[in-house]
């Protein structure tokens, strides 16, 4: 927001006009907002204060909704004056890396600032999604949300000033006139921007699959991660699981077995080195790569190999190191070598994490069993909490052992109650805000 303001501030001064520009800038979504007060007056002597005061805002420019919605940037608005041009980007907050189930409420932010400006003077963009496809970078999303206010004819300046000041700022400057006049086109005629960036012979976005074609799937992913008998075996215990729940529950939802297919493919298919090295080396990164990227560029690859990372003197963590872009043909090699995944001879397979994680796909084949065992109405919850627990556990390294033993502490208590035949289950998942 504050390179906005300062293409403002030029573009007035080229137009002799009075303008001024008061960046409050904290360190966006972790330690607070970035909020720009610009003030565009006829003539500076009109211009009494930098701070826009409660109710006198005539625009909100919002390239972050969270920001957009928040208390600070509601008061500045009034009904009567104010229009709204909001980024309707969903940008995960800090608070994604401490709670991974925490809710992104936008409908709610949405129609909190619809409340306040009223929804004919609303203005939601899918900024950072066009702009990173039409310019392959969403840095240039800014930009293109003025371009789309600058249309709608809620910037008082002319575009030849704006487009000058982009220029004399020389930062990216093509990319930044480009990013203003696909606002402006957006703004004008979104539906031929949207046929433009998604034309009518482009592969359709893939419909959601039933639970077949997601078994399926992820039989056929199985194959690939490490053989076709791996991927028998996960076909083998859901649909044991199948069978049992439509004999015990005949008619209903298949819950159970949708969790299991769920879980217990994402326990077989860990991502370890080899099954890392196969999705750089399947061809399909690369293809990723080219179409997004033109030109000469160099890739570098930051790992942290728990048999080569060093570890962090301040918190004992393993710190990160850059390999240059002969990691791909690595990659190549290494992934032939799956075969050895899980035996005596998997150099990886040591390592504490690799033996916590095929750990996990044993203990939970087990709880499977159990929950077969002792499957009735009356402790259905507690069986799907129980074939749902793996879902809490995600990351790498010490975050996910971290998530391990949380789970090994509910999963106990689920065990007991399935045993037991008690009916209630404990809380898992805590009530979105």
């Amino acid at each position: 927001m504050t390179t906005v303001g300062a293409m403002l501030g030029y573009a007035a001064n080229l137009e002799g006009k009075g303008c001024s520009v008061l960046d409050q800038a904290g360190l966006a979504q972790k330690f607070g907002p970035v909020v720009s007060h610009i003030r565009i007056a006829a003539r500076q002597e009109d211009l009494f204060a930098v701070r826009i005061a409660a109710g006198e805002a005539h625009l909100l420019l919002g390239c972050d909704l969270l920001v957009a919605a928040g208390p600070d940037a509601i008061a500045k608005l009034d009904s009567k004056i104010s229009h709204a041009v909001v980024n309707s980007q969903q940008t995960p907050t800090a608070e994604f890396t401490r709670n991974p189930d925490a809710v992104f409420p936008a409908e709610a932010m949405k129609q909190t600032i619809i409340e306040a400006v009223g929804a004919a003077k609303t203005h939601f963009v899918e900024a950072t999604s066009l702009a990173t496809r039409l310019m392959g970078d969403s840095i240039a999303s800014n930009l293109f949300m003025l371009g789309y206010a600058f249309q709608l004819g809620l910037i008082p300046l002319t575009s030849a000033a704006i487009e000058k000041a982009i220029e004399l700022n020389g930062v990216a400057v093509n990319l930044n006139q480009q990013a203003f006049l696909w606002g402006r086109r957006t703004a004008h005629d979104p539906a031929a921007v949207e046929a433009f960036v998604n034309p009518q012979n482009k592969v359709s976005e893939p419909q959601p699959m039933d639970l077949d074609q997601r078994i399926q799937s992820n039989v056929d992913t199985l194959k690939q991660y490490q053989s076709a008998a791996y991927a028998k075996r996960y076909l083998a215990l859901v649909q044991r699981v199948r069978d049992s729940e439509s004999r015990a529950f005949p008619g209903q939802q298949p819950t159970l077995t949708e969790a299991v297919a769920f879980n217990y493919f994402k326990l077989l298919a860990y991502k370890d080195e080899y099954e890392v090295a196969r999705l750089y080396s399947n061809g399909e990164f690369t293809r990723q790569l080219q179409a997004q990227f033109e030109g000469d560029y160099r890739l570098e690859f930051h790992l942290a190999p728990s048999w080569l990372a060093k570890r962090d003197p301040h918190n004992g963590l393993p710190r990160k190191r850059s390999f240059g872009p002969w990691m791909l043909r690595a990659f190549d090699v290494l992934a032939t070598f799956k075969f050895l995944r899980g035996t005596a001879l998997d150099p990886f397979g040591r390592s504490l994490e690799r033996q916590q994680e095929r750990a996990l796909i044993d203990r939970y084949v087990s709880d499977i069993e159990l929950i077969l065992q002792h499957l009735q109405a009356q402790n259905r919850h507690t069986a799907l909490s129980l074939a749902r627990l793996p879902e809490r556990i995600r990351g790498y390294g010490y975050i996910k052992e971290s998530a391990m033993k949380a789970a090994a502490v509910q999963a106990d208590i689920l065990r007991k109650s399935l045993e037991s035949g008690e009916v209630a289950a404990p809380k898992l998942y805590e009530a979105a805000a």
